[in-house]
């Protein structure tokens, strides 16, 4: 993610993430969401959002 992401970029962006997953601990920290992407050339990951604005936390059918 941080190949074609900034700090600044991500603030405030809607993205796609599973949060019914139990939490897991990842390196030094404590993961409770599953950040959804698209795993690209030179192992870069494309994050999934919408297309427009919706409601946090609207259900994914």
């Amino acid at each position: 993610m941080t190949k074609l992401y900034d700090s600044n970029e991500i603030l405030g962006m809607q993205v796609i993430t599973v949060i019914n997953f139990p939490p897991k601990q990842i390196a030094n920290i404590m993961s409770q969401c599953l950040v959804l992407g698209i795993l690209g050339e030179n192992d870069t990951v494309t994050l999934l959002k919408p297309d427009k604005k919706v409601e946090n936390g609207s259900l994914i059918q």
